[in-house]
């Protein structure tokens, strides 16, 4: 089986949730959320951005389909694994 190459953000659209923790911002190359921490006992903010511009170049790539799947699976299984 030959192994086929990918361009190097192949997969790494949308951020790593699993490991999210307050007050940071996680990037993934065209999607990312911040979590801030209000001060007393409310519960933390969250906020989804998009960078269109690598949105747009995303659109445009001929493995976007394939990167989608492999993302949403990704996000699936950190899902599954964080509800453990």
């Amino acid at each position: 089986m030959t192994r086929i190459e990918h361009k190097p953000c192949y997969g790494t659209m949308l951020p790593d949730p699993l490991h999210a923790m307050t007050d940071r911002t996680y990037a993934g190359k065209a999607f990312s959320f911040v979590v801030v921490s209000p001060p007393g006992l409310c519960r933390a903010a969250r906020r989804v951005e998009v960078n269109r511009e690598e949105w747009d170049d995303c659109t445009q790539c001929p493995e976007l389909e394939r990167c989608y799947k492999l993302c949403m699976a990704r996000l699936a299984l950190e899902t599954a694994v964080a509800n453990v």
